[in-house]
């Protein structure tokens, strides 16, 4: 029996292995066989799955659903824009910015973090009031949270060009980029879920009262979780800006990528960390096929139509997504090992 147990256990902390493995071979493919436009598909999709990971370490292991962590993403493409924009051009685009950021020219990777950092601390300050509620009244806290930025963001002249676009932000996301920082979202989710924190998450989310009379702080692991998952999901705003190379109110201050984000989650499964990652294949592929088919068939609009149509049959067939909230069993031959 307990052989037994401990094998399981050494199954578990692989099957992220192979997923990994699974995502590389297509990143391998599209990098030597794929045409630049089938390229930069993949190189989104891998910057989505970066951001839906992030959702998955809140979402999917509290139960509590977010319409705010868009607000993360806004906050750490700006900082990663001021301090990764060279001075010249922070010259030119934000005259007017305070001189410490506008004599600044740091490393992408180090922005990167920082600006993750600057996402969490946030987490941090708001998620001490809104982890005290939960079901509905969380979720509408955290989208009142995401219209503070947005507000706030759009008339900040001065630091983020106001409803202007901010363009001139050092394009240094391809396909190999996107896919390490997928890896190391993939490790935290991974690494907080196999975690006495994740457990003890997961335990609130099961039976609120049952884990509360264990002991188990019920505030304190929804804030971890939600300071976590701000951080992974602040990365992927930084990647998605440094890919476009720009920040527009259509690409992070409207609610486009805030429901097309926790669309993913949902369609996959919410409750799985495999759920994130099939989720965002699976739109991002469905998405993709019939925005090419529009042309040929020549029927405009196909595909918001025909993708809204997919998600309505998935969650209709399978409430709990693609995956049931369970993660992808391992092959037979491994669970003989």
């Amino acid at each position: 029996m307990l052989a037994r147990a401990r094998r399981s256990d050494a199954l578990a902390k692989l099957w992220p292995v192979l997923c990994l493995i699974a995502i590389l071979a297509i990143v391998v493919a599209f990098s030597h066989l794929g045409p630049f436009s089938f390229e930069r598909m993949v190189t989104k999709a891998l910057i989505m799955m970066t951001v839906v990971i992030g959702l998955y370490i809140f979402i999917g292991n509290s139960g509590i659903l977010s319409f705010g962590h868009s607000t993360f993403m806004i906050v750490s493409a700006y900082m990663s824009a001021w301090l990764t924009m060279s001075v010249m051009r922070k010259k030119i685009m934000l005259p007017n910015i305070w001189e410490g950021f506008g004599q600044m020219e740091m490393h992408v990777l180090p922005g990167a973090i920082l600006a993750g950092l600057l996402s969490a601390v946030l987490a941090l300050i708001v998620g001490i009031p809104l982890m005290r509620l939960s079901g509905i009244a969380a979720a509408i806290g955290t989208f009142a949270v995401f219209t503070i930025v947005t507000v706030v963001y759009n008339q900040w002249d001065s630091f983020t060009k106001g409803a202007s676009t901010l363009i001139g932000l050092p394009t240094y996301v391809d396909l190999w980029t996107a896919f390490g920082f997928v890896a190391g979202a993939l490790l935290i989710a991974h690494v907080y879920d196999r975690s006495k924190f994740g457990l003890q998450l997961r335990a609130t989310r099961e039976d609120m009262v049952a884990a509360k009379a264990a002991g188990v702080n019920i505030v304190l692991q929804r804030l971890i979780a939600f300071v976590v998952s701000a951080f992974v999901t602040g990365i992927g705003g930084v990647l998605y800006v440094h890919f476009t190379a720009t920040i527009t109110q259509a690409n992070l201050l409207y609610l486009n990528i805030t429901f097309i984000t926790i669309v993913m989650l949902l369609v996959g499964g919410m409750r799985s960390l495999t759920g994130a990652v099939v989720g965002v294949v699976a739109i991002s592929v469905v998405s993709e096929g019939l925005r090419l088919a529009e042309k040929p068939i020549g029927v405009s609009g196909l595909g918001e139509l025909g993708l809204a149509a997919f998600m309505l049959i998935v969650l209709a067939l399978r409430p709990g997504g693609i995956t049931g909230g369970k993660e992808v069993p391992l092959p037979g031959f491994l669970k003989r090992i």
